[in-house]
């Protein structure tokens, strides 16, 4: 037998799925990478499931109560904001939990190699806090993507469509296709609520007053890792959103076979299908929505709107 051949076991998980696993035939042992990010990419859970990424939680703090980010509803945020006119607030992931959750990888692959793909360490330091749970660890990656929400989740399934077409990548190759993708990656979102901006320091109070007076909607890019408003909307969400795209399409020659469209509950269906329409005009082969989770809500309110893709 030749020990240098890969061969490619199935295995039958609780559900039912085969998840398959490649077997290094010279020590019998079985290698896997995994991908890992945070509850803020707002990974679909069937996406998260189908590419096997492993997401590990963020935090929202309401009403003194610490809620792991997913398992709350929108909902209730929103309705804690119409309550008390404030919004809660969000805490990273921290050291002890990264190295919970490392270690339950570890626990289940004994021989896998870790690729993390993280949320910005410019907003947040759940990076930060990555890096040194991870200080001890081997074979473990971690890449700082510099964005959030699709931006991020664009980055990690990005990460693992490479991964499923070249299941024999070696992990620092793999890393250097990542980190290469990086700064393609583009984010730029409407904010549903500019009360909720204000709410959370984003704006001053008068310039909330004269946004809400004027209409006036502000564009939000991820630039060089940091949440910027880089442009002004004025009128209702339906032309503002449409603006956006436009523009964002004309900014950024953006890789027409994957887009990631993204909504805050309570953006209306007539606006999600004009922006369906407008990407298949654009010749979009597929197109993804979605849905901001508690991160992003917090600090954009209901009816909130926001594209990502890969720059070719």
């Amino acid at each position: 037998m030749d020990i240098n051949m890969n061969v490619v076991l199935e295995q039958i998980s609780e559900a039912g799925e085969k998840k398959r696993f490649t077997l290094i035939r010279g020590g019998n042992v079985m290698r896997k990478i995994v991908l890992t990010t945070e509850s803020g990419a707002d990974l679909p859970n069937d996406l998260a499931e189908k590419h096997e990424i492993q997401v590990v939680p963020m935090h929202i703090i309401m009403d003194g109560n610490d809620y792991l980010d997913g398992t709350l509803p929108v909902e209730d945020i929103y309705s804690y904001h119409e309550r008390t006119k404030n919004i809660p607030s969000t805490t990273a992931t921290n050291v002890h939990e990264y190295q919970e959750f490392f270690a339950s990888i570890r626990d289940k692959f004994p021989d896998c190699t870790i690729v993390h793909v993280g949320y910005t360490s410019k907003a947040s330091s759940s990076f930060q806090n990555a890096v040194i749970a991870a200080e001890e660890l081997e074979d473990i990656h971690l890449i700082d993507a510099l964005n959030v929400t699709g931006g991020l989740g664009a980055i990690v399934l990005y990460a693992a469509d490479v991964l499923e077409k070249d299941p024999d990548i070696e992990a620092a190759r793999l890393v250097e296709k990542i980190e290469a993708v990086v700064p393609k990656s583009r984010l730029a979102f409407i904010p549903g609520s500019l009360e909720f901006l204000k709410a959370g320091g984003r704006v001053s109070n008068m310039g909330s007053l004269i946004g809400t007076l004027l209409k006036i909607k502000p564009r939000i890019d991820l630039k060089d890792g940091k949440l910027m408003s880089t442009k002004k909307y004025r009128g209702k969400m339906n032309g503002a959103s449409e603006k956006l795209f436009r523009d964002y399409l004309q900014e950024f020659d953006i890789d027409r076979e994957q887009l990631y469209l993204i909504y805050s509950i309570g953006l209306d269906e007539k606006v999600k299908n004009r922006m369906d329409e407008i990407a298949k005009e654009n010749g979009f082969q597929d197109i993804r929505w979605i849905q901001a989770g508690g991160m992003i809500s917090t600090h954009s309110g209901p009816g909130g709107f926001g594209i990502a893709g890969l720059e070719r």
